[in-house]
């Protein structure tokens, strides 16, 4: 049987796909490549270049390949995007999202994996380590497209013979450890990417959006979770399923946070460069603070972190990107 990936071209899915196969497992990959490359899917996986929305190429798909589970990335990410421009956010990521949900069922395929959000709780009542449990108050319309797919996924679940897994990602960061793929996108918005930018000369420097928040130091409070420890949570959640595990949602993160500039703080120490900080208005949309309890995911997934250091997190992105200088070189 094979897996299929959408986005499999893009940051985390490039990942994914690395994992399958390292698992062994066979895998298609489909991704209209508006934002991720072709470069960054392993060689060994099936590549099909298209919208996940496009009936046709989905039943195509299908029919070329024996595929017992989905694993959903594809999607817009990024928050004050989706506040400037709330429609294409529900298009893409909702819209679409259903598209896909009503071919798996159609075609019979049993099992699915939704990229999903902590922008799904918004800003959590305290400073605890929010559980799955907590209200779900999305902020910004990126986080409310990502609910209304957990929402149909609950219902589709519940009227067929399907199961899913929607795992709420906190911050992603950090690259392949064996230097196989990381954040390629040019003009990316996660902290990380863009401190390793600024530390490498790319940028020449950096804004830190709002430092007026109730926080320590008053900058935003972010779990950070090391891409290939989350693909590693999507591989389990497979083979749970595989195993006659129902369907859950869960926490992905590590359950300690770090405020903006503690991370950048981070990544000078860990580049041993200095780099221009600026400090500019809140953006719409961002949450406070929010921090995963992922006790879920380690008990029902079998999850155990081998990533959790901020430091190691930063010293494979850092990796990675003197990776991009050079081949944007040759």
């Amino acid at each position: 049987m094979a897996v299929l990936v959408t986005g499999g071209a893009g940051y985390i899915g490039s990942h994914m796909v690395w994992a399958l196969i390292d698992a062994g497992e066979e895998v298609v990959v489909l991704d209209r490549l508006s934002t991720g490359f072709r470069w960054a899917v392993a060689p060994e996986a099936r590549f099909y270049e298209g919208d996940l929305a496009d009936a046709a190429l989905l039943a195509r798909i299908f029919s070329e390949n024996a595929i017992d589970a989905i694993i959903h990335f594809a999607g817009s990410i990024i928050v004050p995007e989706s506040v400037a421009d709330p429609l294409s956010y529900y298009d893409n990521n909702t819209v679409k999202s259903r598209a896909l949900i009503a071919a798996a069922i159609a075609t019979k395929i049993p099992h699915f994996v939704f990229s999903s959000t902590a922008a799904v709780y918004g800003t959590p009542d305290g400073p605890e380590p929010v559980l799955e449990s907590a209200a779900l108050r999305p902020e910004s319309p990126y986080g409310s497209s990502k609910l209304m797919t957990e929402i149909m996924l609950r219902d589709a679940a519940a009227a067929h013979d399907f199961t899913y897994t929607a795992l709420r990602y906190f911050n992603v960061a950090g690259a392949d450890p064996r230097g196989r793929t990381g954040q390629s996108t040019a003009g990316a918005t996660h902290l990380i990417k863009v401190a390793s930018e600024a530390a490498l000369g790319k940028r020449a420097g950096m804004d830190v959006f709002g430092t007026d928040y109730p926080t320590p130091d008053g900058t935003c409070v972010r779990d950070y979770i090391h891409v290939t420890d989350l693909a590693n949570a999507h591989l389990k959640a497979l083979q749970r399923m595989r195993a006659g595990g129902g369907s859950i949602v869960a926490n992905c993160g590590y359950g300690r946070g770090f405020s903006v500039l503690e991370v950048l703080e981070q990544v000078k120490a860990v580049s041993g460069k200095d780099f221009p900080v600026r400090f500019a208005p809140r953006r719409p949309g961002d949450a406070v603070l929010i921090v995963a309890n992922p006790s879920v995911a380690m008990r029902e997934l079998d999850w155990k972190p081998e990533h959790d250091d901020l430091g190691f997190i930063v010293r494979t992105a850092l990796d990675w990107e003197e990776h991009l200088g050079k081949r944007n070189q040759i």
